[in-house]
């Protein structure tokens, strides 16, 4: 039965076998002696009464155990025993801590400064957060880690699924996985009850995840975007990682202290790297161009591509929303910029490992290990022969483009 349902209180047997989950944890009261009936999205359930702290005075909750282990009347019982504890000075909840042990909650967020601690990457952080924030804590946040048994993480795959967030439902198969690890590693779990989630994944559909655009398609997308109504900080956005074939993550936070406008370098420390290793993008003239004609409106900020209110940088879907108002929203995106790139330099004869580089892959195996070059100058030449070759071809100036077609290396 839904709670909206719940015409008396106490609440009888049959309300309390038969309450419904909701998509985020509520609370119902039993109807006396502060006890709470408490219902997880994941279908548990438990009780907790509330209780006025000795030490300050201010609310707070413990637990009076799950359901239907715990009974009402049991229940009662123990909210009975919390209220003779508070009367005699003494806070319960550490009592209630030490039975119970570290809950999700706790565990997550332990887990999380750790990852922080390894220096994962800025984007990868922000993805765990808001995973957190939005999906595993809403479910699994209050309850004690070693009540967190297979049905809860299954039921969190599904919820995820169910919104068809594939991606999102695969990245919390392994952080769920994680989790569990560090806390057997911490000694407050003794199994991980998220393996072999994958065996009752929901079945991704196959779809082209960074749709980019061939070269016979560049001449209307390049002349709606000069046309595009975005800000012009998004615009120049959009441009600089059409032309620097760069991480659409990488291009919003650049500073503008890691800008050499006159050497017409751009210099990403290595915390900012996927590969976690310092790289240089050499500008064209195009490129160093809009970024002077944006400097003077947002020279001031500490980032070229400043976001609005206590954003610190333009969003993750600006790049592929300023797309998306030129009529490409399925054809192209921010990434797929760099498949375009790759595709026009190679079927151009230009070098598998200057257009490696540029784009900042890592190199397999030793080679990734020994190999250091950076082919800056190399990668000079060939991305300014691209920003030439793409205005040519906003331009339909078919002199150049036969002229810069003959280019091979």
């Amino acid at each position: 039965m839904k709670r909206t349902a719940i015409k008396r209180r106490p609440l009888a047997d049959s309300v309390l076998a038969n309450l419904e989950p909701e998509q985020r944890i509520y609370r119902e009261s039993y109807g006396v002696d502060r006890l709470y009936f408490v219902v997880l999205p994941s279908g548990t359930k438990r009780w907790e009464v509330r209780y006025k702290r000795p030490s300050d005075g201010k609310w707070a909750w413990v637990g009076a155990g799950s359901y239907p282990k715990i009974s009402a009347k049991r229940a009662r019982a123990k909210a009975l025993e919390v209220a003779a504890m508070v009367d005699e000075g003494v806070d319960p909840i550490h009592g209630e801590q030490q039975q119970q042990g570290v809950s999700f909650r706790e565990a997550s967020k332990a887990w999380f400064e750790h990852k922080k601690v390894q220096g994962r990457a800025a984007k990868t952080l922000t993805g765990m957060q808001l995973w957190m924030k939005n999906d595993a804590l809403p479910m699994l946040g209050d309850m004690p880690l070693t009540d967190v048994g297979r049905k809860e993480c299954a039921q969190l795959q599904k919820h995820i699924e169910d919104r068809k967030a594939h991606n999102t439902a695969e990245k919390s198969r392994v952080w769920l996985k994680q989790i569990f690890d560090y806390s057997i590693a911490s000694g407050w779990a003794d199994s991980n009850p998220a393996t072999n989630l994958v065996a009752i994944a929901a079945p991704t559909p196959v779809a082209d995840r960074y749709p980019h655009l061939m070269e016979s398609e560049l001449p209307d997308f390049l002349n709606k975007l000069s046309l595009s109504t975005s800000s012009l900080h998004v615009r120049t956005a959009a441009r600089v990682v059409m032309l620097t074939a760069s991480r659409p993550g990488m291009v919003r936070m650049a500073e503008w202290q890691e800008l050499d406008l006159e050497e017409a370098i751009w210099s990403v420390p290595a915390e900012k790297m996927k590969t976690r290793r310092p790289h240089r993008v050499p500008l064209s003239k195009q490129v160093v161009q809009l970024l002077k004609d944006l400097k003077p409106l947002t020279g001031r900020s500490r980032w070229v591509f400043p976001g609005q209110g206590e954003a610190p940088t333009i969003s993750d879907m600006s790049i592929n929303g300023c797309f998306k108002r030129i009529g490409y929203g399925r054809k192209m995106t921010g990434h797929g910029a760099r498949h375009t790139a790759k595709t026009l330099l190679a079927e151009h004869g230009w070098s598998r490992d200057w257009t490696e580089t540029q784009l900042a892959h890592k190199r397999p195996g030793l080679e990734g290990v020994y190999n250091q070059a950076e082919y800056l100058e190399e990668r000079r030449e060939m991305m300014q022969w691209y920003a030439d070759y793409l205005d040519a071809l906003e331009a339909g100036d078919g002199k150049v483009l036969k002229k810069l077609s003959r280019k091979t290396v």
